[in-house]
């Protein structure tokens, strides 16, 4: 019988990711640093790269069988009782299953889908219990897929909680037949202590992402220089990098805005913070990919509002949840590029009056509900009530 601390912030978890580290997957880094006071250990499905330190790491993939006829049978094996052909045995079940009982394990996190549908059938093999978080393109696009439905209902009876960062990805998980009793809608939130309000400047508008389709970084441009016609303080300042990068910048060069425009690639999460802290405005159009990949709830938005910018974005995924329309930003229906220039050019031609008040309408409704230091109180009490009645 393990012994559970119920209550008390020393409980041992084991956090489930694809590839460790990952630097910019800042809301499961806060995961491994400081859930129940930040003893956990790792284990990485995919990729893991050695690092220094004592926290525990295990990459299963230096486990992984050579293909045989044994490997092939288990595979199909697992594919009939669990929907997939991912799940550790052999040596790679046996060191994870070392690992867990050598760390003291006494509950296993998946912060995604996939990992949830690897690990779940060896956690309820041990008697741990198990959780696993939603967070995006594993409850969007990936669900379109018939046999990552069925392998998504056959681990959510084995899971002892369902959590996502937005109702909308519960919502989409439900609408394939994937519930669970215990779900919760847990936000990844943002540190309010070290995001928040600056001396804004006039005009100043940012984006920060990945130039990938679902953030769709032309539209966002070509808005921008219809909104700010005649508007000639008004600057944008795009942040990140991606594969649409390269005609992101060529476009700005077409469009005759280079001194409107300027982009800085990726940026340490500190410079990222000082822009969004001086910024007004802060300027993204989310879009459903192609493939059906979308936002769970972008933490840049979150982040944005703890740090008093008013958010002109798009009726997508979480966004909605996030931003009440006409008190801390506008919001547009996708692919709406008329409406997204008008509702940024009406945020840019606010009174300073309404600007400043919205700003701290933004802040307030971050501080309410995206605190992450009060969001991972929330989580830690699920997990500790659904524990006790494992």
């Amino acid at each position: 019988m393990l012994n559970y601390k119920i209550g008390e912030f020393d409980m041992r978890a084991c956090i489930i990711v694809e590839n460790y580290p990952s630097p910019g997957q800042t809301f499961v880094n806060r995961h491994i640093e400081h859930l129940f006071g930040g003893h956990t250990s790792v284990v990485a499905t995919h990729k893991c790269e050695n690092t220094t330190g004592e926290r525990p790491i295990l990459g299963l993939q230096q486990f992984r069988q050579r293909r045989s006829v044994a490997s092939k049978l288990y595979d199909l094996k697992h594919y009939a009782q669990y929907g997939s052909k991912t799940i550790p045995y052999g040596a790679e079940k046996a060191a994870l299953l070392k690992f867990w009982k050598d760390h003291g394990t006494e509950f296993v996190l998946a912060e995604f889908g996939p990992q949830g549908v690897s690990i779940a059938p060896i956690a309820a093999e041990a008697g741990l219990p198990m959780f696993c978080y939603f967070r995006g393109s594993d409850a969007s696009s990936r669900i379109r897929h018939a046999h990552v439905q069925r392998a998504y209902r056959k681990m959510t009876p084995q899971l002892d909680g369902v959590f996502a960062v937005s109702q909308f990805l519960l919502d989409n998980l439900a609408s394939v037949g994937v519930r669970h009793e215990n779900s919760h809608v847990i936000p990844s939130g943002v540190d309010v202590r070290r995001f928040y309000p600056a001396e804004k400047t006039r005009g100043s508008v940012v984006f920060i992402g990945r130039f990938v389709e679902k953030k769709h970084p032309l539209l966002t441009i070509r808005a921008f220089a219809k909104a700010t016609q005649n508007i000639p303080h008004a600057h944008l300042t795009m942040i990140g990098d991606g594969a649409l990068l390269p005609a992101a910048q060529d476009f700005v060069s077409q469009l005759g805005i280079p001194k409107k425009v300027q982009f800085l690639g990726a940026l340490p999460h500190a410079q990222v913070r000082s822009y969004l802290q001086k910024s007004e405005i802060y300027l993204q159009h989310s879009v459903t990919a192609a493939n059906g990949n979308t936002e769970g709830l972008p933490t840049a938005i979150q982040e944005a509002m703890a740090s008093g910018c008013v958010t002109v974005s798009t009726r997508h995924a979480g966004i909605p949840e996030a931003i009440e329309e006409g008190a801390t930003g506008y919001l547009v229906d996708e692919y709406d590029e008329m409406e997204f220039a008008a509702a940024l050019r009406k945020a840019l031609t606010l009174p300073q009056g309404e600007i400043t008040e919205m700003a701290k309408r933004a802040r307030s409704v971050a501080e309410e509900k995206f605190d992450n230091g009060l969001l991972l109180e929330q989580l830690e009490k699920v997990i500790t009530s659904a524990i006790a009645k494992h």
